[in-house]
């Protein structure tokens, strides 16, 4: 059962989250496994402290951690009293205390690297995982706090770190799995872990849900549960489709498929260690914990003749690279490629015809790079300000007409490009940013009808 920040934003959170436990451990059953993330925003505000701390401001940094230590304060004394209420604020006290000291030294360096941005992030999450903990066992409910970094074993690619899922199972398997049972839930911070040699590393952000579901894995779970604060994936993002519907059950793979391509509810890499094990992920609303959410497993049955959902991904920039070399030659497209690997900016979506090839990218911090490079051997433009919209569903398997309704319900909208995954799971269109709206209403009223009013 993983937590997201705003389930635990605040003692009626964190007091929503034992409520939602207790439930649990009476269905019976073994008990659960609790991953949290830091309370909500406290992650950005780690971060700022520590580009304060970058520029030498480390007085600015120390109080923008003091505020963070009354309001640790101020969420623990509400959900603790006597000898544990104590005991949870000295450990409160001392944690951050030490990332005072380590900014305030950071601020001295002017320096902060990789490493030492780790080790200021994580201390949300190893604070927010000993609030829940003696919060659950304030309520009845046995609970175990465990150190992530003693469990969740990385590499050294810091802010990025890759888990290794073998030593991680070993240790899950000698420090989790007997607390399970003895009928204990164990409470762990989502998003962090350490080397081999126990240097703070963590998986990037979102990685709490991926930190679940490597436990999960790792335990052989029935179910992997991410508690946020919505009812579920959608069949458009809401802030572009007025009340979109809930999708109550989708496959890995189109899960996968609208992670990537813009869904915001749940972070891509979380399928993976799922995937391997066939265990179901279901994503539920904390605030309305009776909703049934929605389901992603190896199969499921969207109804016949449409899409599963749509997702859209903005600001990105597109890249045509033309070259009368390409036609009948070969290692083209390998050189072409190499410049985005040298540049290390991914690609989201590539058209190619007999001599040019077009691509997207959402991250310009090297465009102009990136294009001169091109332009030793091309004839490259760019041009911003674009947006993908890619609409997701196994049913393109069955169905060859989805592709022609897609097209044609987009009416006169200028489509850049289009592209059809050689899985046939989905059909993406590149256009201008200002269309997205226009372009998601048609295809959502299309597909899953027009929103009521």
């Amino acid at each position: 059962m993983k937590f997201g920040g705003t389930s635990v934003a605040d003692p009626e959170a964190i007091e929503r989250v034992a409520a939602i436990v207790r439930r649990q451990m009476q269905a019976g059953g073994p008990a659960p496994v609790v991953v949290v993330s830091a309370l909500s925003k406290v992650t950005d505000r780690l971060i700022a402290a520590a580009r304060a701390a970058e520029t030498g401001s480390g007085d600015e940094a120390a109080a923008n951690l003091g505020e963070l230590l009354d309001r640790h304060r101020s969420v623990a004394s509400s959900l603790t009293s006597g000898a544990p209420q104590a005991v949870l604020l000295a450990q409160v006290q001392a944690e951050l205390e030490a990332l005072i000291g380590l900014v305030r030294a950071l601020a001295v360096l002017r320096e902060v690297s990789p490493r030492s941005l780790d080790a200021v992030v994580a201390a949300g999450e190893l604070i927010s995982s000993r609030i829940v903990t003696a919060a659950l066992a304030g309520r009845g409910i046995p609970a175990a706090w465990v150190d992530s970094r003693t469990v969740l074993v990385t590499d050294a690619e810091h802010m990025a770190a890759a888990p290794d899922m073998e030593a991680t199972c070993t240790r899950v398997r000698e420090r989790v799995a007997p607390l399970r049972a003895a009928g204990q839930v164990a409470v762990l911070g989502g998003f962090i872990g350490a080397t081999a040699s126990g240097i703070t590393t963590t998986l990037g952000r979102g990685g709490s849900d991926y930190s679940a579901a490597i436990f999960g894995a790792c335990l052989g779970v029935d179910e992997i549960q991410i508690w946020t604060d919505v009812d579920g994936m959608l069949t458009a993002d809401p802030r572009v489709v007025p009340r979109p519907r809930l999708v109550p059950r989708l496959t890995f793979a189109e899960a996968s498929e609208l992670a990537y391509f813009g869904a915001k509810v749940l972070h891509p890499a979380t399928i993976l260690p799922a995937v391997a094990r066939n265990i179901p992920v279901r994503i539920l609303n904390s605030h309305q914990p009776g909703n049934p959410g929605t389901t992603i497993a190896s199969a499921a049955g969207p109804p016949e003749g449409q899409f599963t959902a749509l997702a859209c991904k903005r600001g990105l920039t597109v890249i045509d690279i033309t070259s009368s070399r390409m036609l009948n030659a070969y290692g083209f497209l390998r050189r072409l490629f190499e410049v985005f690997e040298r540049f290390r900016t991914s690609v989201d979506v590539v058209t190619t015809s007999e001599i040019s090839v077009s691509v997207t990218v959402d991250d310009a911090r090297q465009l102009d790079a990136i294009v001169e490079s091109l332009r030793q051997f091309a004839d490259v433009s760019s041009e911003g300000d674009m947006a993908l919209i890619s609409a997701v569903g196994e049913n393109l398997h069955e169905d060859p007409t989805l592709f022609g309704r897609a097209v044609t319900s987009l009416g006169r909208i200028p489509i850049r490009l289009v592209s059809q995954a050689a899985s046939r799971r989905n059909i993406t269109f590149v256009l201008r940013d200002a269309d997205v709206p226009e372009a998601m209403t048609r295809l959502h009223d299309r597909f899953f009808g027009a929103a009521s009013s």
